[in-house]
């Protein structure tokens, strides 16, 4: 088979049309690579792809063309036979009775040429959430100030985020990414560049909370940390780390049955796959190198070598990592409990992240469904004529097939496990990933197919087993019927005031925004509705060398055509209050509004095409957590708001 033969194969488009209608053909050095990326595929004849069952529909597959009859079939769940039947027709039927999740389906024709492939039981749509309208605070977590905090936000400033939230009549808060980082590269802080998706940042962890820890005496440090500007990582990360440390030492020691049970629970309950990471993060340290140069008998991931390092001289070091988990998962946990009393429609909505770095555990564990060679990225368009490769690597169509889709429901499952909602990034990706071979520029990547409607599925079915809405970040150029086919499957659009204007620049009336969506003026990539009025966020772009793509002009005109919907709305101010009035009568389930506008932030969280020329990711709040509701005009925050607000007593 040729390399454009292979690549067909693979669902691998070898060209594309970018978005100023250049047509691009992938260069053969970089299809090369592409294709040698991914697992091997041998051609389908009997099904296309995966299956998917929606329960309560017609459940039947048609057969491919070559298929010689009768085909028999077979169902296994781990091993184990389901179901299994045979046909004499072009289509199979399923069988009625099957449990919602994920099979390994058999099949063998007439000839003798079989096939797997798999098979997902899904409800006919994800969890709806069980509240007509609600809102919710956003926060940047590590940007939290408070005065017990050792400079960077934990989980107890999320508890007391929580409660105001709940004071303000709010349903719950909206969260940056909680993905583990690498806790030796502390100032690689991007939570969208993770270590791993299905772990948590240990940074988060309120340390004074943790078993077995004492106070340890910082000097002036810890007070330098709580009054600096920006969150200084590696000095938290010092300071928490030796904290953590020492915590463990003594929890290693003591004997508190209730605590030692419940830290054996929690690693029973992760069974492989902590181990699995705890084992990963112990060889990091050691081998101070990718994990693609490590010693060849660690280049994957194998349970008898990890159980030997669990019972050799690292076993303390691995139990270290588990116990870090074990803590942030536990403190997390208890944030959604307290939301839960507190009545709370949505509690955390959590984001999650559209790939991991390449040296990372996710790459490591899942090198079938991972590969770390190519990177996520975009090709060229108007406003990055050169393209865009975001340095994460992506799951594979290939290796999700091969693993019945596994590991992104594992990264689902991590999500939504302390969650009432989740926001996918770059939702787009579940239909095609534009991936690029390490070495190669932006411009030279190829879009890949991916498993849509299965991935979908696995959503659905993680979505209602947590009780969990699902928002698709679907900003940007969307193929036609898109949004129409994630609408079709329960999972919400998302809706940026700043982007819903007609072509002369006016904004949306509101109704214009569809009810199953989540609604928000902007996001931690654009500017603060301070910095937008104040057209602080062009000059700051202007400053850096970067093209903000609007004049000064078009923002005057921006700004009038703001006061001309909200007018039109009988709404005659054009503050943040006013522009919340307007998004809450929406039929938008869901409206957001960050604290940085609540707070009047001029600068933004996150300048996209900028590392250390901007802090991003490392803004502080301008006040403290126990001080945010004597700062904000909470009269009329309520007022805004009172039409989808449950106000508290």
């Amino acid at each position: 088979m040729d390399l454009f033969s292979q690549a067909q194969n693979l669902g691998i488009l070898t060209e594309f049309t970018d978005g100023q209608g250049k047509r691009h053909v992938t260069d053969e050095g970089a299809l090369k690579i592409i294709v040698n990326a991914f697992p091997a595929r041998t051609s389908r004849r009997l099904v296309a792809g995966p299956v998917v069952i929606r329960t309560g529909l017609p459940a039947r597959t048609e057969l491919g063309d070559g298929a010689r009859l009768p085909v028999r079939w077979k169902i296994e769940a781990r091993d184990n036979p389901v179901a299994e039947g045979a046909t004499n027709d072009r289509s199979l039927v399923w069988p009625e009775d099957l449990a919602a999740g994920t099979y390994r389906l058999q099949l063998t024709d007439a000839g003798g040429d079989s096939e797997e492939a798999s098979l997902i039981v899904a409800p006919a749509r994800a969890f709806a959430g069980d509240f007509d309208r609600g809102w919710v605070i956003a926060a940047q977590l590590y940007g939290v100030r408070s005065a017990r905090n050792w400079g960077m936000g934990d989980f107890t400033d999320l508890e007391d985020l929580i409660r105001l939230a709940h004071q303000l009549g709010a349903d719950g808060i909206g969260l940056n990414p909680l993905h583990a980082l690498f806790d030796d590269r502390p100032t690689d802080c991007s939570p969208y560049s993770p270590n791993s998706r299905l772990f948590l940042n240990g940074l988060y962890i309120d340390a004074e909370k943790a078993p077995g820890y004492r106070p340890m005496p910082e000097g002036d440090a810890l007070a330098w940390l709580r009054q600096s500007t920006n969150v200084d990582y590696a000095g938290v990360a010092a300071l928490k780390w030796r904290a953590l440390r020492s915590a463990f030492e003594r929890f290693s020691t003591a004997r508190n049955a209730t605590s030692r049970k419940d830290f054996d629970a929690f690693r029973a309950e992760q069974g492989a796959l902590l181990s699995h990471f705890a084992c990963f993060e112990v060889l990091r340290h050691r081998f101070k190198a990718p994990w693609w140069e490590w010693p060849e008998e660690w280049r994957k991931p194998d349970e008898t070598r990890c159980t030997a390092l669990r019972a050799g001289p690292d076993k303390s070091e691995v139990e270290f990592v588990e116990y870090v988990q074990w803590i942030a998962d536990r403190q997390l946990g208890g944030c959604k409990k307290l939301a839960e009393q507190l009545g709370m429609k949505v509690g955390l909505y959590l984001d999650v992240a559209v790939g991991v770095q390449p040296d990372g555990f996710d790459a490591w564990n899942e090198q079938v469904a991972i590969s770390r060679q190519l990177g996520v990225g975009a090709p060229p368009d108007p406003l990055n004529t050169l393209g865009q490769s975001w340095g994460l690597a992506g799951f594979n169509a290939t290796g999700l097939e091969i693993t019945l889709l596994e590991p992104f429901r594992a990264m689902l499952r991590a999500a939504m496990r302390h969650a009432g909602a989740i926001r996918l990034d770059h939702v787009l990706g579940l239909k095609r990933l534009y991936l690029i071979p390490d070495g190669f520029p932006a411009r030279q990547g190829a879009y890949v197919q991916m498993p849509l409607e299965a991935l979908f599925a696995v959503t659905a079915l993680e979505s209602v087993a947590h009780h969990c809405v699902v928002i698709g970040e679907d900003l940007g150029t969307v193929p036609e019927g898109f949004r129409e086919h994630m609408a079709d499957w329960g999972i919400w659009s998302y809706l940026v005031m700043m982007f819903e204007r007609d072509e002369g620049g006016g904004f949306r009336g509101i109704d214009r925004y569809q009810p199953n969506a989540l609604i928000t003026f902007n996001t931690h990539d654009l500017s603060t509705y301070a910095g937008w009025r104040s057209f602080s966020d062009l000059r700051m772009k202007r400053s850096l060398g970067l093209d903000p793509g609007e004049s000064d002009d078009a923002r005057w005109h921006a700004l009038g055509m703001l006061d001309e919907v909200l007018r039109s709305h009988d709404i005659h101010q054009n503050d943040l209050y006013s522009v919340a009035k307007f998004l809450a009568r929406t039929k938008s389930r869901l409206m957001v509004i960050s604290l940085e506008d609540l707070l009047g932030v001029i600068d933004q969280p996150n300048i996209p095409g900028t590392v250390n020329e901007h802090p991003n990711w490392r803004q502080r709040l301008p006040v403290a957590v126990e001080d945010i509701g004597s700062s904000i005009d909470v009269a009329a925050l309520k007022q805004a708001t009172h039409e989808r607000a449950r106000i508290a007593d």
